[in-house]
């Protein structure tokens, strides 16, 4: 499921790098529409009669431009450290955490400044030596997708094979990872793999490969000898999730070798009202089941408030779908679930 844009905005300034000026040189030469804007972050030009209209032609829009703030964000509980590569990504799932943060028109986002980023995130790995600092790859997008005209997962990978006090990890939920492959990784980098259950990919999971190509993916990451795990979000207590989930587990280990050793993260539906409103407008008909009634308001990370399980629907997930990946995945690691 390889991405191709449908136009390509350049900022100004990412001309000035090699890397902008190599992606301007072979955009200009396909057939596709290119433009040079001031700034990455005020983008206008995307097309679009009203919001679902706008959201769907953002998707297919890919600006290259120039990350300038370059102090990293924290990233609980996943790492220390977002790097920030990539901004959001070519799915359209529903459910998406980043709807209440995006713009408008989400269009995706990638920078040409990689190795300044990169130097960034050696002075973060400096200051906490000798503990070890890691660093979260898709905190506010899936970076897989564009990787074929940034090759920014490739270097950063390289960087981190030599970092004695330092780690990356990244997540997807797509599958064009060849060229991952044979990279000299030395361990350091943790790829996982954004997982659910049949039902929720085909039901809110828009744009996005079958849980069957996720897991073919996976098990060629496993083989080029990546640490390598899965995220299960987010889990949605629908009727019947008991037999899904417990299948899921069944299907990621019938797919993988049986001497690895696995991470799981798990993470439980939630939502704000501010991504309700959104959601519900740029999906009319979603059926993504979010009533404050039935949820438990809780505050964030970042101070805003959020719908999550009540605390004993909450314990029956996690007792139901721990002790089931500690039956079919003895010495996995379970990083967290929330």
């Amino acid at each position: 499921m390889d991405f191709y844009p449908d136009r390509v905005i350049f900022e100004q300034d990412a001309l000035e790098y090699p890397l902008g000026k190599s992606l301007w040189e072979s955009f200009k030469r396909a057939d596709i529409e290119v433009i040079v804007t001031r700034s990455h972050n005020r983008i206008t030009g995307i097309p679009g009669k009203n919001p679902q209209e706008a959201y769907r032609e953002a998707k297919r829009t890919l600006v290259f431009g120039v990350r300038r703030t370059l102090t990293f964000q924290t990233c609980k509980p996943s790492a220390h450290y977002q790097l920030p590569l990539t901004t959001s990504c070519p799915g359209k799932c529903e459910y998406c955490y980043l709807l209440g943060s995006l713009p408008n028109k989400p269009y995706i986002r990638a920078y040409v400044n990689i190795e300044e980023i990169l130097e960034k995130a050696r002075d973060y790995i400096v200051q906490r030596q000798p503990e070890v600092t890691i660093f979260e790859g898709s905190a506010t997008s899936d970076p897989v997708p564009v990787e074929k005209y940034t090759g920014a997962l490739a270097k950063t990978i390289l960087f981190f094979a030599i970092q004695d006090f330092s780690r990356f990890r990244f997540a997807t939920k797509f599958t064009e990872i060849d060229s991952l492959l044979i990279l000299k990784h030395n361990g350091h980098t943790t790829v996982r793999f954004s997982v659910n259950t049949t039902r929720i990919i085909k039901s809110f999971e828009h744009g996005t490969p079958k849980l069957e190509q996720r897991l073919k993916a996976a098990r060629k990451v496993i083989e080029a000898g990546y640490p390598t795990g899965f995220i299960i979000a987010p889990i949605i207590a629908y009727p019947g999730w008991e037999t899904d989930y417990i299948d899921l587990l069944k299907a990621i280990r019938e797919s993988l070798p049986d001497s690895q050793v696995l991470s799981f993260e798990f993470i439980t539906h939630r939502f704000t009202v501010r991504a309700k409103n959104r959601i519900k407008t740029l999906f009319p008909n979603t059926v993504l089941p979010m009533n404050e009634e039935n949820r438990k308001f809780k505050f964030g990370q970042f101070g805003y408030g959020k719908y999550v399980y009540a605390p004993q629907l909450m314990h029956r997930l996690k007792e139901t779908l721990v002790s089931k990946t500690e039956e079919l995945f003895p010495g996995a690691k379970i990083d967290y679930f929330v």
